[in-house]
């Protein structure tokens, strides 16, 4: 083999190295994807079971109860349409109802959202970019407000 032959060899394995190693980060990484949706988005909408997602909107006022000791059941609104979300562990100490809140987890067949992780706002003046953009796109922002901003 010539040594010009010798290189386009090295070159093409190296190749071959690189994209097998892309093609398996890729396929690790798409079981653990998450995508952002709001309740608008979930509601009544065809989906695949046990799919990830994360949930954002404002806790609907009235509809915080607690199912034991870690247990709490609450809705999720956009204030269009709201999602019953079911949640077991320690809630965040800044959760409580009108307050932005962003959960991940999958939809049952029953159209509940089990969610295995809860993020509450962490003060008075921060609301998750997605979620402000969901009250956006329904109309219910309103300019001058501190949502969205950082301290």
């Amino acid at each position: 083999m010539t040594r010009k032959g010798r290189r386009l060899a090295m070159i093409g394995a190296a190749g071959v190295v690189l994209a097998s190693a892309v093609a398996l980060v890729l396929y690790s990484l798409g079981g653990t994807m998450s995508y952002f949706a709001a309740p608008s988005d979930i509601v009544g909408k065809a989906f695949q079971p046990g799919q990830r997602w994360r949930l954002g909107g404002l806790v609907e006022q009235g509809s915080l109860t607690r199912e034991g000791a870690a247990e709490i059941t609450f809705k999720v609104t956009d204030t269009n349409k709201s999602i019953k979300v079911v949640y077991s562990g320690i809630v965040p100490d800044l959760f409580r109802e009108g307050q932005g809140v962003v959960a991940e987890g999958v939809v049952d067949t029953a159209g509940v959202f089990q969610a295995d992780t809860l993020l509450a706002k962490h003060d008075e003046k921060y609301m998750p970019k997605e979620v402000a953009d969901a009250l956006k796109a329904q109309g219910h922002w309103q300019e001058g407000s501190d949502y969205g901003k950082k301290p």
